[in-house]
């Protein structure tokens, strides 16, 4: 008989889909969930980036698949959705990762830089929700995480494209969440704090606002990919049947400052 821990915790016999897996948050939490018990499909743009991944996935002893597409591409995102459904006949999870960021002054920020962060991180986050949920919706069940930001509730500062499309998954989360909570499909979202990834190296790089940074987060330290780990699973098993809406703050403190 499977444990308790395996009953509420655990993803035997579930798929999911991690948007943006080929390294960083995207590839630690398809990892967790792939050590949860479930069958895995990691997504990057570079089909050669995703050859490691899917190696060390199938090590764990599930069943790993790629499926190169740009996010920033509605066509992409719906053949994704397509071919991820497809591959085992049902999608149980998708989790929404995949995210750029553009650093410039916002009275500096470029109509291009604008377009390409919206077209990523709310585009085809909503894209990509759409086509899962409508699935999930004709099963009566699935699980959809959203990965939003610190700043879907503070401002930042020279990231207005990308404060602008977090604190919109928020929302977008929550409008979900609305329509669908009552029809087994549970919309959540996770809001990672300052993480060590590649799209916060040039603050790490920062002394100055390196130092602003950590001197406010309570644990004393960036986040790593790692730490994400409890949280996705948490929000893809059936230990979060009746969270629905919820943005999880996993920030070492930072907006209890």
């Amino acid at each position: 008989m499977p444990s308790y821990l395996d009953q509420k915790f655990g993803l035997h016999g579930k798929v999911a889909l991690v948007t943006g897996s080929s390294k960083g948050l995207g590839r630690a939490m398809a990892l967790a969930l792939a050590r949860a018990g479930a069958d895995v499909i990691v997504n990057g743009r570079d089909p050669t980036s995703l050859n490691a991944v899917v190696a060390e996935l199938s090590s764990i002893g599930i069943r790993a698949h790629a499926i190169a597409a740009d996010l920033g591409q509605r066509v992409d995102v719906e053949r994704l959705l397509a071919e991820a459904i497809a591959w085992q006949g049902h999608l149980d999870i998708l989790v929404n990762n995949a995210g750029i960021i553009r650093r410039t002054p916002a009275a500096e920020h470029s109509d291009a830089d604008w377009d390409a962060v919206l077209s990523v991180n709310l585009d085809g986050v909503f894209t990509a929700c759409r086509a899962a949920g409508r699935h999930m919706l004709a099963r009566g069940s699935g699980k959809i995480v959203n990965i939003a930001s610190l700043l879907t509730f503070f401002g930042g500062i020279t990231v207005p494209g990308y404060a602008a499309s977090k604190g919109a998954v928020g929302q977008l989360t929550r409008a979900l969440s609305n329509e669908w909570a009552g029809r087994g499909v549970n919309v959540n979202a996770i809001a990672p704090g300052y993480m060590r990834t590649d799209n916060t190296a040039a603050l790490q790089a920062d002394p100055v606002r390196s130092k602003e940074i950590l001197s406010r987060i309570p644990a004393n330290r960036w986040g790593e990919p790692g730490d994400l780990e409890g949280a996705v699973v948490f929000l893809a098993s059936g230990a979060s049947d009746y969270l629905s809406g919820h943005i999880l703050a996993v920030d070492g403190g930072w907006c209890g400052r």
